[in-house]
């Protein structure tokens, strides 16, 4: 039963890739409270939840992201299973964000993860605040740091089923990802590139966002904001940390008493 738990959780994290074709969203109901929030016939309720945790979340991706949102900000509460499955590729995930410019949140966030439901969508606002600056989920900005940057912006929501703990001990075990390793439109290096589980590496890449902004909040802005315009990420973090991705990946496994990973053939 834990084995299937486990493997339910980690479907269910899958939540900034979990795209699917543009399906007409008319059958939802505008909340009368926020027109931001639009629901499925029955989750009124589950509406009411979100239009209070809705400002303060946005504020927070702002703070994080250092500017505010380009576009408006759309997030659809589904009440069933099978509302969610219209319109998200995964569904089994709890949430996602849709490339155009539409945030879905799946009726398990209203029920047996409703302790989950602030943080995740503060991390599902970050994707969509990211994807509103550069394109959503573009292969230019490497998967680390979409999923990183989105649970470093929720205070580590979304990547709340793996413990520090269970990360560095996996990092100590020689398995993290290699922040200089650009994807491609064909080849995002997530969690199975790297044979890591889904889990430890959103956590990961969570702590390693972290590492570089405790490392300088000034350069971590810098790097952030050239990235939300679009720059090359390599060039943007050298401008920022006047030092090359490869050797930031270095100190975060040496501060955690780890020895240079090997690369992936």
């Amino acid at each position: 039963m834990l084995k299937l738990l486990y493997a339910l959780g980690a479907t269910l994290l899958l939540s900034a890739c979990a795209t699917s074709p543009h399906i007409s969203t008319e059958s939802f109901h505008s909340l009368a409270a926020d027109h931001r929030i639009r629901y499925e016939a029955g989750a009124a309720n589950a509406a009411g939840q979100v239009a209070a945790l809705l400002p303060a979340a946005i504020q927070q991706v702002e703070a994080a992201h250092g500017r505010a949102f380009l576009g408006e900000v759309t997030v659809h509460v589904c009440g069933s299973v099978d509302c969610f499955k219209r319109h998200v590729r995964t569904p089994n995930a709890s949430a996602a964000t849709v490339p155009d410019n539409r945030v879905f949140l799946a009726p398990q966030l209203f029920g047996r993860e409703a302790h989950r439901l602030s943080a995740i969508l503060t991390h599902e606002l970050s994707h969509l605040h990211l994807g509103q600056q550069i394109g959503h989920y573009t292969s230019t900005v490497p998967a680390w740091f979409h999923e990183g940057l989105a649970a470093f912006a929720a205070n580590g929501g979304g990547a709340d089923y793996a413990s520090d703990e269970q990360t560095i001990t996996t990092l100590r075990q020689g398995k993290g990802f290699e922040p200089d390793r650009r994807d491609t439109p064909i080849k995002r290096h997530t969690a199975d590139y790297w044979g890591m589980d889904v889990f430890v590496f959103y956590r990961q890449a969570f702590l390693f966002v972290n590492f570089l902004r405790q490392e300088s909040a000034t350069r971590f802005q810098d790097f952030l904001q050239a990235v939300q315009d679009n720059q090359d990420f390599d060039l943007a973090f050298g401008n920022a940390y006047n030092r090359p991705l490869k050797e930031a990946g270095e100190r975060f496994r040496q501060s955690h008493s780890v020895q240079s990973l090997a690369l992936n053939p």
